[in-house]
């Protein structure tokens, strides 16, 4: 790739998350001048939070036609870049630079090391090696534009310092998600400002806050292999199965991050939103009545309140018996047939009213964001400025947990960065 005269770089990148590094490097192997530039005083702030501090790399599904599944309505758009470089690819790039990898349950792909600063330096050194510069602690204060024959392009990017030029520029500011790391949305204000349409963005794989005041109770309590329901006017909009966690005001845990997702896309005011939560999703209603009058035949003379907590978490089956209305002390010969069949319906349907998430400063992904329309999904570039491209969260695309949303990151990053190639 050819550098204008006048022009220090062929490509700046601004933001130094998975995305932009990711871009910022292949973009530096095809020869191109490259700087990458980030707000903060450090890259990757946000990834070394990753899976609790280990980052969850990618998902180890590698039959593009499932994965892209995961990713909604908006999945398609990824079809072509992870057929260039989808989970595969990813743990064969991760393993030339050194870093091993492991396929753990349900698919989520770690370090070997369990550690997120492993692939961040990882990823600084694939920069280096590619001379890559790198300017940290940069404000970015938006594009200089110009036009030439009537099309709008950008000209650099102004800094406090002063306007930086070159001749393409890859966009990869992220979302809204995490504001403390970094991520407050600035790239939304500058792709308006080229003309792009940027649908409203929405936290998601956020804590879900509750109506209940019981919660406060449960708070600290983890549930496993249950089966949670969101519910919408009484109709099941979705579910998830696996562990969630109370919280002081409400729920967390992978299946609550995940119908968070759901959430955003189906919120209408006026709806009413509830969780059913099921505590024995391996039996149905019958058989764990069943199970339970068995239960009660053996231990007549025991207090309820002694025999549920073998059933569920001692909090919760304290919680059981207040929202049923059943004396802790009363024995179980004593429990009526009403009563056991509350239970029953508790252990099965325990429903909490939805509020709503916490919002963008606890969610991890922001939902939204540059519509996908007015970008090519083969090489990341916008149809309205053709010398910008995009990268990352900052694009209408999210997934659920488990590294779906890096591999977000990753191969768009990468078709980003591998377009200047035949530049």
């Amino acid at each position: 790739m050819k550098n204008s005269s006048n022009k220090e770089y062929d490509v700046i990148v601004i933001g130094g998350g998975p995305a932009g590094m990711m871009a910022a490097g292949k973009a530096g192997e095809t020869g191109a001048r490259v700087l990458l530039v980030e707000k903060n005083e450090q890259l990757g702030r946000k990834l070394l939070l990753t899976g609790n501090g280990r980052c969850n790399i990618t998902h180890a599904e590698f039959d593009n036609n499932e994965l892209v599944k995961s990713f909604g309505k908006n999945g398609k758009f990824l079809f072509s870049a992870l057929s260039v470089f989808g989970p595969e690819k990813v743990m064969e790039f991760f393993s030339d630079l050194g870093v091993a990898t492991k396929i753990e349950k349900g698919g989520k792909v770690f370090p070997v090391s369990d550690n997120a600063l492993d692939v961040l330096q990882a990823l600084e050194k694939y920069l280096k090696k590619n001379a890559v510069e790198v300017m940290t602690g940069a404000n970015v204060l938006g594009f200089e534009m110009k036009k030439s024959n009537d099309i709008k392009k950008i000209k650099g990017v102004r800094l406090d310092s002063g306007i930086i030029l070159a001749d393409k520029f890859i966009l990869a500011t992220g979302g809204k998600s995490y504001p403390a790391t970094g991520s407050t949305g600035d790239g939304y204000v500058w792709a308006r400002e080229c003309g792009h349409e940027i649908i409203n963005p929405q936290p998601v794989l956020a804590p879900i806050k509750t109506q209940e005041i019981w919660v406060k109770e449960a708070q600290g309590v983890s549930l496993k292999n249950i089966k949670i329901s969101l519910m919408q006017n009484d109709n099941k909009i979705g579910f998830q199965s696996g562990d969630l966690i109370f919280t002081h005001f409400g729920v967390s845990g992978p299946v609550i991050l995940n119908l968070s997702r759901t959430l955003a896309e189906l919120e209408k005011k006026d709806d009413q939103f509830f969780l059913s939560i099921d505590l024995k999703p391996e039996m149905d209603r019958n058989e764990l009545d069943a199970s339970i009058q068995k239960d009660f035949a053996r231990n007549i003379n025991k207090d309820i309140a002694n025999y549920l907590p073998e059933l569920v978490p001692q909090k919760i089956a304290k919680i059981i018996l207040h929202l049923a209305g059943i004396p802790a002390e009363k024995k179980i010969n004593n429990i009526t047939k009403k009563e056991r069949l509350d239970i029953v319906s508790l252990l099965k349907d325990m429903r909490l009213g939805v509020i709503g998430n916490t919002g963008f400063a606890q969610a991890m992904v922001t939902k939204g964001g540059v519509n996908l329309k007015e970008v090519n999904p083969k090489n990341m570039q916008s149809k309205i400025v053709p010398n910008l491209f995009l990268a990352g969260e900052i694009l209408d695309l999210d997934g659920p947990t488990g590294g779906y949303n890096l591999q977000i990151c990753w191969s768009t990053g990468y078709s980003a960065g591998t377009s200047f190639a035949n530049s």
